[in-house]
């Protein structure tokens, strides 16, 4: 079982940087893909960014390319997500994802995805 805990989330004002991290326990981080996610109030949980096992590969949701960078520290079981330029459309929970494989196919597909973390909150306002 593969335990996911985020952390980094907060009130940032328009134009700013947050970093949010994702601690992985339970399972062999370096063997999965892993990907963020986001769920603004009243709607659906949706794709932001995914990283390989190998960090060879980064796909990214296209209203945040240029703003947020995945990254991962296989040594940590860390996977992060920088986010700068803010917006506060980017204001939503936060969540973390792991597959069960190193690649993935559909990085925008919730299914591909085994286990969640909780969620942090990001709040994008002045």
């Amino acid at each position: 079982q593969v335990q996911l805990v985020e952390s980094g989330g907060g009130l940032v004002q328009p134009g700013g940087s947050l970093r949010l991290s994702c601690a992985a326990s339970g399972g062999t981080f370096s063997s999965y893909a892993m990907g963020w996610f986001r769920q603004a109030p009243g709607k659906e949980r949706k794709f932001v960014a995914a990283i390989n096992w190998s960090s060879s590969g980064s796909f990214y949701v296209d209203s945040v390319k240029g703003r947020f960078t995945i990254s991962r520290d296989n040594a940590r079981n860390t996977v992060y997500l920088q986010m700068n330029s803010l917006k506060p459309e980017d204001t939503a929970v936060y969540y973390c994802a792991a597959t069960v494989s190193p690649d993935i196919l559909r990085p925008a597909m919730s299914s591909e995805y085994m286990y969640w973390g909780q969620g942090t909150q990001v709040t994008v306002s002045s």
